[in-house]
């Protein structure tokens, strides 16, 4: 991890890891993907993201999601969401509300995502940092992960609700969202059936 310095200020990064899972038939994020767990994929591109803290949030099967975490890292901050049947946004609002005070921005990785490209995420804390509400990367014209949210959104944060996660406050923002382009598209790639195990 490196920090993005700012009056004392820096970004941590979230990974929401509290999903039942259904349509994969349950034990998604400790499944094999590509040599690890799915989960350590995402894990591994929340430690090369420009933050100082890295904070896993559990629900269903969390016992195995946080032990499956630890056994990648140690030092891993795990936060249960206790409402997490609600939903993404449930996740969300405990991640968030666990943020130390002077957290700049936070970066909401999906434990689902192991193809992450670490080049997006200097540029994504760049654009929070010199002034947007919020940064996504973009694919081929399509929104994709991680997103980062600046703490003026913490606040709307807490009032989400459902399974949409930050979607609703992002379509909201309108121009105050920046975009920036990849050209991988593993911002978009997310293991949802069994199937894409082999995509």
């Amino acid at each position: 991890m490196t920090t993005v310095p700012a009056a004392g200020e820096s970004f941590a990064a979230l990974i929401l890891a509290a999903g039942q899972a259904r349509r994969f038939g349950g034990g998604k994020l400790t499944t094999p993907f590509e040599g690890r767990p799915i989960l350590h994929h995402a894990m591994a591109a929340a430690q090369a993201a420009p933050v100082s803290s890295i904070t896993l949030v559990t629900g269903a099967d969390a016992e195995a999601v946080a032990a499956c975490a630890r056994a990648f890292d140690t030092t891993i901050r795990v936060v249960h969401a206790a409402g997490h049947a609600e939903g993404m946004a449930a996740s969300l609002r405990a991640g968030v509300a666990s943020l130390p005070p002077k957290t700049r921005g936070v970066f909401v990785f999906l434990g689902d995502m192991p193809r992450i490209p670490t080049g997006v995420l200097e540029p994504l804390a760049k654009a929070v940092a010199t002034g947007a509400s919020a940064a996504v990367p973009v694919f081929d014209g399509r929104r994709g992960h991680p997103v980062v949210l600046s703490r003026s959104l913490f606040p709307a944060v807490t009032e989400l609700t459902g399974d949409t996660g930050a979607r609703p406050l992002l379509q909201a923002l309108g121009a105050r969202v920046a975009q920036v382009p990849t050209p991988d598209a593993g911002v978009l790639f997310d293991v949802d059936v069994p199937g894409d195990l082999s995509r």
